[in-house]
């Protein structure tokens, strides 16, 4: 899978679950360590699971590989590692605690909207 894929299907899968304020930033020339980065909010613990789940089946599905999931919905932040891309999946709350667009200010922002339903 292209990392356009990837996000393409990153962004679906996380839309299907109602995931809140997604953004994808460009790391390539401010991160040695992972091409995009995605960030979006979910409303509770149980959404962000839903959220997680069908962002890995999607990424299985499409024959792509999850390197990692960390953390639990219950604890407001999950991280879901697919080596080039990196999502994070966050309560309203840890997104504003953490700052990570802040944080990553100088990455480029991807556009999304196409990928999400009207």
């Amino acid at each position: 899978m292209t990392i356009q894929t990837v996000l393409q299907t990153v962004v679906k899968a996380a839309d299907d679950k109602k995931a809140l304020n997604i953004v994808a930033l460009d790391m390539r020339d401010v991160s040695g360590v992972m091409d995009t980065l995605v960030v979006m909010e979910a409303m509770n613990a149980r959404q962000i699971d839903a959220i997680v789940d069908n962002i890995t089946e999607a990424i299985k599905k499409n024959g792509g590989d999850i390197h990692g999931v960390e953390g639990v919905g219950a604890d407001g932040w999950v991280l879901i590692d697919l080596i080039d891309v990196v999502i994070n999946v966050m309560t309203h709350d840890a997104r504003l605690t953490y700052s990570l667009e802040k944080l990553w200010h100088d990455a480029p922002d991807i556009d999304v909207d196409a990928w999400l339903s009207a």
